[in-house]
């Protein structure tokens, strides 16, 4: 099922929650809505699926209008952020309420419930009440309540905050499982950065009611569109630098460095914790931090340091980690090819073309 919501605005009294807000999901797709809360995230999700009324604008699905139809005319579903199950009923009932409402023969029903108990691996749990249920196998539950109609569109909202961060883990394989596995097309609303770069094929931006940038998770890593998006997207976070060009040179404050770029005036430049490397010794760096704090991730550890009142997030990984102790001074190097240019004024990105000899 393709999708396309088309300048869709949505106030509540003076807050506007949409506003234009307009992208296109493909047939089969796992696209995610990433964005900060209150960034209209959950309000775009109803209006896809009916529950809420655009102020204006339009819903398109598989070609068709449907902004004015009935929830139950879309051939799609909703997970919420709550479970929202019934907890008077064995999740056998909870699964199979749809179809009855929806008034399917018993035996197809419960042929159905057996088949999402099966896809979902809570066959076990069928017989159990959703109270005596995990956190995990509640929000399967939710999920296969969702599923049974067989919708072609499956909307999430936030589906694993309520979840610790063992079963955050385990739900994030399981969703990209399904989708394999179903080839529906699902549209994810998260906070989470992380959640939506390891599951969607591709990740809308949203903020203030409104889509900044589109792109694959990779892109919008590498080549981020705006401040605002490298901010969002990356962990460690991205490292936002003051600098100056001159066109021959960039000077970072704690460090001038050579500048093939027609770069001039008052920049922000950006810098991934990861394209930062420890030097060999003092001769061979580009600047000296001090260590402030470390945080051992396993095989990978987030040191912060200080130099000349600017501080880095740097990522170390192999032999070097475990290394640093607060208080030590780090040579640090920095490839000046993997830096992204912003205007301070626009926060937008800058293409800069090297300079032509």
């Amino acid at each position: 099922m393709k999708l396309s919501c088309q300048s869709l605005e949505k106030s509540f009294g003076r807050v506007t929650a949409l506003d234009g807000l307009s992208f296109d999901v493909p047939e089969g797709a796992f696209f995610a809505l990433l964005g900060p809360s209150a960034a209209g995230k959950t309000t775009c999700l109803r209006t896809i699926c009916g529950l809420e009324r655009p102020d204006s604008g339009s819903v398109f699905v598989d070609g068709q209008d449907v902004t004015q139809a009935p929830v139950q005319g879309r051939d799609l579903a909703m997970v919420f952020q709550s479970f929202a199950l019934y907890p008077h009923l064995s999740t056998e009932q909870n699964l199979a309420y749809p179809l009855r409402e929806a008034g399917l023969p018993s035996a197809e029903i419960k042929s159905r419930v057996g088949e999402m108990g099966e896809l979902l691996r809570i066959s076990h749990a069928l017989g159990r009440k959703t109270t005596q249920l995990s956190g995990g196998e509640q929000q399967r539950v939710a999920i296969g309540r969702a599923l049974i109609r067989r919708p072609k569109l499956l909307l999430l909202d936030e589906p694993l905050t309520n979840l610790d961060a063992k079963l955050r883990d385990e739900m994030r394989a399981e969703f990209k499982r399904l989708h394999r596995d179903l080839g529906i097309t699902m549209v994810y609303a998260t906070p989470d950065q992380l959640e939506a770069m390891t599951m969607a094929d591709t990740i809308g931006v949203l903020q203030n009611g409104q889509i900044t940038e589109i792109g694959t998770p990779d892109a919008l890593y590498a080549t981020p569109g705006s401040i605002g998006v490298a901010r969002l997207v990356g962990s460690p976070p991205i490292n936002l630098i003051e600098a100056t060009g001159t066109g021959a040179e960039l000077d970072l404050g704690f460090a001038k460095i050579p500048s093939d770029h027609r770069a001039q005036g008052a920049l922000t430049l950006g810098l991934r914790p990861f394209d930062i490397q420890v030097a060999d010794n003092a001769e061979t760096a580009l600047l000296q931090g001090r260590v402030i704090v470390t945080e051992p991730l396993g095989d990978l550890e987030i040191v912060d340091v200080e130099t000349s009142g600017n501080e880095l997030k740097v990522a170390l990984r192999g032999s070097q980690v475990g290394q640093a102790k607060p208080g030590d001074l780090l040579p640090l190097n920095f490839d000046a090819d993997r830096l992204l240019y912003f205007d301070t004024t626009t926060g937008l990105r800058l293409d800069m073309p090297p300079v032509q000899n």
